[in-house]
């Protein structure tokens, strides 16, 4: 087996492009939009463009002029970007608005069992006591990031609560493999579906929280053993195409990216020296997947719990979605970060 190795400059190359591409969609105030800018931000990080962070702060310094919309825990996902513009401005203003969202978290944000978040895509109570892998990125790691960022226990106590719980509901202790959603009143995983962009809201968010943590937390054990098992499953499902199936153990659904760049990226960041060929394999199977112009392809659209897994497999993948962009620029953005693990460069 050989380590894999991979172009600097192919990457930079990559990462220009669809951020480029990225920076030309309309986006709102939400999750789509924090997925794709948090992907920007990780651009930014690898490659100090300052024309990356000049762009998101226009942005949502316009935004702002706007209004931002009623809060809801998918919409937290915003935070992301507003930690490293924070980061790279020095300006208050925008810690405000990452605290604003972390007070919503731990203050007002529907829960249940104990401290649960539910999910929620709007200020209602959208589904009523479910727990879906999506909220690992779009909350518990930004709450965890920032918790980190101010030193404030409670936010990374809290953040650490959701990784505990949404571990227990979700992943299959049979098959390593994270399901899309669990259903607190019904005691069910619902359609029971291995979701492919599930497992990689949950694989990416725990390689990137376990680097955060230290072995004297409790928690940097269970998210080091929930992230090697689920690995070690992930690795045996990967196609020859280098990619990941929309359901991941049902070889008659299509590849998806979105969900094939949040599993790689957490391959490269934990590093494992057995799965360097899938590393290698996952690398041509991405960019093979990234147009000329930065559009990241075969990216399935917003995808509700289904009641079947047919239901799964004809969710369209003909349009650019901001999770493909961000999810594929967190995946470069890895390789970059992680240079002694894949690659020479």
């Amino acid at each position: 087996m050989r380590k894999f190795e991979c172009d600097e400059a192919e990457v930079k190359d990559a990462i220009e492009r669809v951020v480029q591409r990225t920076m030309n969609m309309d986006f709102t105030w939400n999750w789509s939009c924090g997925v794709a800018y948090y992907g920007i931000c990780k651009a930014w990080e690898v490659t100090g463009n300052q024309e990356y962070i000049d762009f998101l702060v226009k942005w949502v310094d316009e935004y702002l002029e706007l209004g931002l919309p009623p809060m809801m825990v998918n919409a937290c996902a915003m935070g992301h970007t507003m930690i490293t513009v924070h980061e790279a401005t020095g300006d208050s203003k925008y810690l405000e608005l990452a605290l604003m969202k972390a007070e919503y978290l731990r203050n007002d944000a529907i829960r249940f069992g104990d401290g649960v978040f539910q999910h929620t895509v709007s200020s209602k109570n959208d589904f009523p006591e479910q727990a879906w892998a999506d909220t690992l990125f779009m909350a518990a790691y930004f709450l965890l990031r920032l918790g980190f960022k101010l030193d404030k226990q409670e936010y990374i106590d809290d953040a650490l609560k959701q990784f505990y719980w949404h571990e227990e509901y979700l992943q299959d202790m049979k098959t390593n493999l994270f399901y899309h959603a669990w259903d607190n009143v019904k005691q069910s995983h619902l359609s029971g579906i291995y979701w492919g962009r599930a497992n990689a809201w949950a694989a990416y968010t725990m390689a990137q929280a376990y680097k955060m943590l230290n072995p004297f937390m409790p928690m940097w054990m269970q998210i080091g053993g929930s992230l090697g098992d689920q690995l070690s499953a992930l690795v045996r499902l990967q196609t020859s195409d280098g990619l990941w199936r929309t359901v991941l153990n049902d070889e008659t659904s299509y590849e998806e990216t979105s969900a094939s760049a949040g599993i790689a990226a957490a391959m490269v960041i934990n590093g494992h020296p057995m799965h360097q060929n899938a590393m290698a394999s996952a690398y041509k199977g991405i960019l093979a997947n990234i147009d000329e112009d930065g559009s990241v392809r075969n990216v399935s659209a917003g995808t509700a719990v289904m009641y079947t897994v047919d239901d799964y497999k004809i969710i369209s993948k003909k349009r650019v979605q901001g999770w493909g962009q961000g999810l594929t620029l967190a995946y470069l953005a890895a390789l970059l970060q992680n240079k002694e693990l894949v690659s020479k460069i």
